[in-house]
């Protein structure tokens, strides 16, 4: 899907929701669309700013919680970056593969891993509300 569909898809998941994809949402969203790799919310504000000269921090981080509820986004924890979700509309477990020399992500979907989590998870009392695994290393790439 390219970017323009994706948009075109995030306005219809939100309608389909009630909820709006304002057109700060929409900026800050189609900036992350344009990177492959993850991306700080520092780092948006920054790009934001070139068409938006009043935009603050406040309105990344707002933008970034609207998207990151949608499913729009993941956030990368380790680094504090934010990436985007090219199948939101599911709710899925995430684990990420991230490159440490340049940066790249890839996410992706283990099979068995989830249902094994759970039952240990079960084993102890415990509910898992969100899962996300973090591996760092380096890609095919930069080996």
């Amino acid at each position: 899907m390219n970017q323009q569909q994706l948009i075109q898809k995030a306005r219809e998941y939100c309608e389909q929701k009630g909820v709006r994809f304002t057109v700060q949402r929409e900026k800050v969203y189609s900036i992350l669309l344009q990177h492959k790799h993850a991306v700080g919310a520092y780092d948006l504000l920054d790009e934001l700013k070139k068409t938006e000269d009043s935009a603050k921090p406040a309105t990344v981080y707002r933008a970034l919680e609207f998207l990151l509820d949608m499913g729009f986004v993941h956030k990368v924890e380790s680094d504090n970056k934010f990436i985007v979700c090219h199948h939101f509309g599911c709710s899925h477990p995430v684990q990420f593969l991230i490159c440490d020399k340049c940066g790249d992500v890839q996410e992706i979907q283990s099979d068995g891993l989830q249902e094994k989590l759970d039952k240990q998870a079960q084993s102890v009392g415990f509910v898992i509300s969100r899962q996300t695994i973090e591996a760092h290393g380096q890609c095919a790439k930069c080996q």
